[in-house]
């Protein structure tokens, strides 16, 4: 039930899923109204019952709901239900676009934090012009960090980048208001010398325009920043692309040249459309939970339930976990 256009979207990105992908689907929520959007959708002859299980989970957490005292208060939700399915071994991976902090809060509270995370982070790719995302955390899980905890994204970041995602030797930014060590908040210089004395790849900070143009690989930040980076760079590129189409269509020789360069205009928005990647993982607990955009769409829900496979079968939590152990051996740990 979570996300703007839950339970529809929800369903029948859940569905589409199923059928492009070798998964069992666990939909959890209220029962009864989750048998009548399958019904109404008329999605009842594209699942089976040994590929989908329903899980009664009848009471809902508002968007605008405190988390903590939400995932207290309402322990029959469809998120700690979730959360606690995966805990018990009875699922892999929870994918929701509900309340993104009540997430949290069940995850850190079901799941518990890996040793030596103080606090976990949420982390997306974003589009670079040198090809290859560049990794961006945290933009959402804490609105506030203190260095230490930036330290632990950056290790975190390392280590989902290199082992999951493939980038070897990636290479870590502090994002901030200038290059120069001395620039940006206490909080950010502080971070800038824990940095220095991790054994990842450090490059210094980095600015706003360094993450498009690919100057690193992980880039780390506080929540509320990340948060507002996101959907500023979102909104931009819708608003780009409607920008293009606009002119495209406003005199008969544009529109033809457009035509031509459909294909390119179509790669453009797949590489800028956040429904293509679908969720952010919440690296730093025990388990596999992904949390999506609150506006997820169908496609943006089969593409979280895409990434939830791939942090599974990349066995991301065991990653993160031996990398964390090794960092911290290696440099006494971020503490």
């Amino acid at each position: 039930m979570g996300g703007d256009l839950a339970p529809a979207a929800t369903i029948s990105g859940a569905v589409s899923a199923l059928a492009a992908r070798d998964i069992t689907l666990i939909l959890v929520g209220p029962e009864p109204a989750v048998r009548e959007e399958i019904r109404r959708q008329r999605a009842q002859s594209a699942i089976s019952e040994s590929a989908v299980r329903i899980v009664d989970a009848p009471e809902i957490i508002g968007m605008a709901e405190s988390p903590v005292a939400a995932v207290r208060a309402k322990r029959h939700s469809a998120t700690v239900v979730g959360l606690d399915l995966v805990a018990r071994g009875e699922a892999d991976a929870f994918v929701t676009a509900g309340n993104t902090g009540a997430a949290m809060a069940a995850a850190v509270l079901g799941l518990k934090r890996i040793p030596g995370i103080e606090r976990p982070a949420l982390a997306v790719p974003f589009p670079t012009r040198q090809g290859r995302p560049c990794l961006l955390l945290d933009v959402g899980a804490n609105p506030e960090a203190r260095p230490q905890n930036l330290a632990q994204f950056a290790v975190m970041g390392a280590v989902y980048a290199e082992r999951v995602l493939g980038c070897a030797h990636p290479r870590v930014g502090l994002l901030s208001i200038g290059e120069e060590e001395s620039k940006g908040s206490p909080v950010i210089q502080e971070a800038h010398q824990q940095f220095r004395g991790l054994p990842i790849e450090f490059v210094g900070n980095v600015e706003g325009k360094d993450i498009p143009a690919g100057a690193a690989d992980v880039v780390v930040m506080e929540g509320f920043v990340g948060n507002v980076l996101i959907k500023f760079a979102e909104g931009l590129g819708v608003t780009l692309l409607d920008i293009l189409q606009r002119e495209i269509r406003s005199s008969l020789w544009s529109t033809l040249a457009g035509a031509a360069l459909l294909p390119v205009f179509r790669r453009v928005r797949r590489r800028l459309d956040y429904a293509e990647y679908g969720g952010a993982p919440l690296l730093g607990v025990q388990g596999v939970c992904i949390i999506a955009h609150g506006r997820s769409n169908p496609r943006a829900v089969q593409s979280a339930l895409r990434v939830a496979g791939e942090a599974v079968r990349s066995r991301t939590v065991a990653e993160i976990q031996a990398g964390v152990a090794e960092l911290a051996a290696s440099a006494g740990g971020p503490s």
